[in-house]
């Protein structure tokens, strides 16, 4: 811990998230700052009073640093919050993980709606490419939280509102250039607030990179489009927004001697003769989907207090693995049945003579899914109490099916032919009620409770041709309490205490894992405010039975296996200040600090089982830090240095030093520009970014797994441990300019 400490002192860097414009970012905790669009508001936005831990960003401390990278890179200066990339550039295929929680627990919505795909439970921002360019608020909630739709957080929800406001119209174009080959271009408009209440505005996005990994390309196209109309009471918008992309395969990873020797090396679509000589790369080892929003919020005035607003969405997602199948290298290195004719529904081939029972190939497997969902509440305010009840619910019905395009040997296949096939539907429904009670100047009280209801069903086949037929319903209820005690002007202590349950993921049905998991969150909360500096301190104990966790495994996509724990813990202290030092500099400080445990876990290992009480649950390191400093000239100049540490972590939950993924310490230098020049446009702004630009060698996430040899000595058990890691870029760049007409 005083290594830790000695390090997070040593930290005099800084990015431009929060300094952008010191005189109006001396408030931490943007929550206190009105929004300028109630409709964007929902029942799961926490207030600034409310127990619980949350950190807030506005479009102005994103722009600083939206030059391209996905949305979870934007929030690195957050605490506790690791990021990962499968490309290693930030850009494709990255994920986001809080308090050790992967992406899967952290419950996300935008504009109310849930965004984690209801299956899989995961995220993929690489769907919506380009999404800062249109958010106005963010909100974190670390822990519970307050009640959510869709699955329910188990570390993390992080609310997004688009729809920035403008008051005039106007177009802006923002260009990006840097490493890897990456471009960003993305053209914006607005009517601005039109005489009768209406008003239109958008986006179009285009962003390409050929990834720090080989080959690990990104082509990435997005739109955004908001009508809206407002009025004294009433405020409607209807948004339509979504993306299309197409990312080269990266998601394999590298072994050490890879890591050490050639780090940037990508092994997806490799090629082989039948003798075992490389030949190459397949091309089109990719990726491919594309999906698309359309979202109705309405939000009405009415008298006495009261306010309802309704949300409506469909979400259309489709699209496709391709993958080249090489017979030699499943047979000879993967060990795997991959190339097997069988495995398709094909059957053999006599050539010369010779029967013919494995092939290379090429397959692609489908997802085509739509998801509608639908949620509303009332809400009752005056000066004592709001009060807000609401309902959703929501159906998604997936088809996954799995296609031969191509093979060497196909006998009597036809192109396309499906050999395998299923499909999943979920249906969920929830209503709640929370009140927020201001019994006197000092004391805020909060409630919230949630009863949650969730019915899953598949038939069909899974990609190895294993049935799956689940018919599962969950029933959850899930409290929340709270209070708020400021003890003066400057100081606030909070308490509050949450329960939250979530059912298992289609993945895990696979695995045979049908028990939810239930958490118990307590959190301790101080926050201090004064004019030219703000402070947190929260301290957290997140108790969770049958938790899952991630073993350390990933699939033949890259997609994490979990499994069960039995009893778990996390716990922790999070810090977190920022200090206007005057009207040039400013310096904001993040620090978590927690312990995280399996109580008793228990696997087998050479062929026994052991259990080896409390270990490290994996991927959850004990201390994460970061350290901002921010420099803004008098004439518009502003220079920042961000540095980001993450300490240990183990990629699986045995403690094994094989599994141990090390320590690192990441630079970043920004420099923006502001001005306006008549001749040309309204605004124009420069950016720049350094990533990295102390060339760091480190590798953010990876993979660890056990298989064993029963084979080299008979009758005895020995188990191999394998690794994959996944490096990130050296020293990097990106540089932007924005026009506003």
């Amino acid at each position: 811990m005083k290594q830790l400490f000695l390090c997070v002192m040593a930290l005099n860097f800084g990015f431009m998230a929060r300094a952008q414009d010191l005189p109006s970012t001396i408030v931490l905790d943007t929550a206190q700052v009105q929004t300028l669009d109630a409709v964007i508001l929902n029942a799961s936005r926490a207030k600034a009073d409310d127990p619980i831990t949350q950190s807030n960003l506005t479009a102005e401390d994103l722009a600083p640093i939206n030059l391209g990278q996905d949305f979870p890179y934007l929030l690195r200066a957050l605490p506790g919050v690791v990021t990962t990339s499968d490309a290693g550039s930030g850009i494709g295929y990255t994920g986001l993980r809080v308090r050790g929680s992967d992406a899967t627990r952290v419950n996300v919505s935008i504009n109310g709606i849930p965004y984690n795909d209801a299956e899989s439970q995961g995220v993929y921002w690489v769907n919506l490419p380009d999404l800062a360019s249109s958010v106005d608020r963010v909100q974190l909630q670390r822990g519970v939280g307050s009640s959510t739709y869709g699955p329910g957080s188990f570390g993390a929800s992080l609310n997004l509102w688009t729809g920035q406001k403008v008051k005039e119209a106007g177009v802006s174009m923002s260009s990006t250039m840097g490493s890897f080959n990456t471009q960003k271009h993305t053209l914006k408009f607005s009517t601005g607030a039109l005489t009768d209440g209406l008003s239109l505005s958008g986006r179009v996005s285009k962003i390409n990179s050929d990834g720090y990994i080989d080959r690990a390309s990104s082509d990435l196209a997005a739109y955004y489009l908001e009508a809206g109309y407002q009025s004294d009471k009433t405020k409607l918008k209807i948004l339509a927004f979504g993306g299309q992309e197409e990312t080269y395969q990266s998601w394999y990873g590298v072994d050490q001697a890879t890591l050490e020797g050639d780090r940037s090396y990508n092994p997806a679509g490799i090629q082989f003769d039948d003798q075992g000589n490389f030949e190459g790369f397949y091309d089109t080892q990719i990726d491919r989907y594309n999906q698309d929003h359309v979202q109705l919020l309405w939000s009405q005035d009415l008298q006495g207090g009261w306010t309802s607003q309704l949300s409506m969405n469909y979400t259309h997602g489709r699209g496709y693995y391709q993958e080249y199948v090489d017979q030699w290298y499943s047979e000879n290195v993967l060990f795997s049945g991959d190339a097997e004719l069988s495995l398709y529904g094909l059957s053999p081939v006599v050539l010369d003579g010779q029967t013919i029972t494995a092939t290379d190939l090429v397959r692609r497997r489908w997802l085509n899914n739509n998801f509608y969902a639908a949620n509303g509440h009332v809400t009752y305010a005056d000066k004592e109490i709001e009060w807000t009840s609401g309902a959703f619910y929501s159906y998604y019905g997936g088809d996954h099916f799995g296609e031969v395009i191509w093979a060497r040997y196909a006998s009597d296949s036809e192109p396309g032919q499906r050999y395998y096939s299923g499909n999943g539907d979920k249906n969920e429904g929830s209503i709640f009620s929370k009140a927020n009670w201001q019994l006197s100047k000092k004391w805020h009280v909060y409630a919230d409770l949630q009863q949650r209801w969730i019915s899953y069903r598949t038939s069909g086949n899974i990609s190895d041709g294993s049935p799956l037929a689940v018919f599962e319903n969950y029933s959850f209820f899930n409290p929340k309490f709270g209070a708020t005690y400021r003890l003066n002007p400057a100081n606030s202590l909070y308490a509050s205490f949450g329960r939250a349950h979530r059912e298992p993921r289609r993945s895990d049905f696979e695995q045979g894992v049908f028990a939810p998991e239930r958490l118990d969150d307590i959190e301790l909360g101080w926050r201090h405010e004064r004019k030219n500096i703000t402070m947190s301190a929260t301290a957290y104990y997140m108790n969770y039975k049958n938790q899952l966790v991630l073993t350390g495994a990933i699939d033949d996509v890259g997609a994490p296996i979990r499994g069960t724990s039995g009893n778990s813990y996390r716990t922790g202290l999070e810090l977190d200040a920022l200090w206007a030092i005057n009207e040039q500099w400013g310096w904001q400080l993040s620090l978590a600090m927690s312990e995280n445990k399996n109580k008793e876990y228990v696997t087998e290992f050479d062929g026994e089982l052991q259990t080896l009480g409390p270990t490290d649950i994996s991927f959850a390191p004990s201390a994460i830090a970061s350290s901002l400093l921010a420099y803004q000239t008098k004439s518009g100049w502003r220079v920042g240095w961000f540095a980001k540490y993450v300490g240990d972590q183990y990629m699986g939950n045995t403690e094994r030093e094989a599994s141990r993924l090390e320590a690192y310490l990441i630079n970043d230098l920004q420099l923006s520009y502001d001005w306006q020049n008549p001749w040309i446009g309204k605004n124009m702004s420069l950016k720049v970014l350094w990533n990295n630009f102390l060339g760091a060698d480190y590798v953010s996430n990876g993979y660890y797994y056990t298989f064993d040899d029963d084979y080299s000595n008979p009758g005895v058990v020995q188990t191999i441990e394998g690794t994959g890691y996944y490096p990130q870029a050296l020293a990097n760049g990106l540089i932007g300019l924005t026009i506003a007409f």
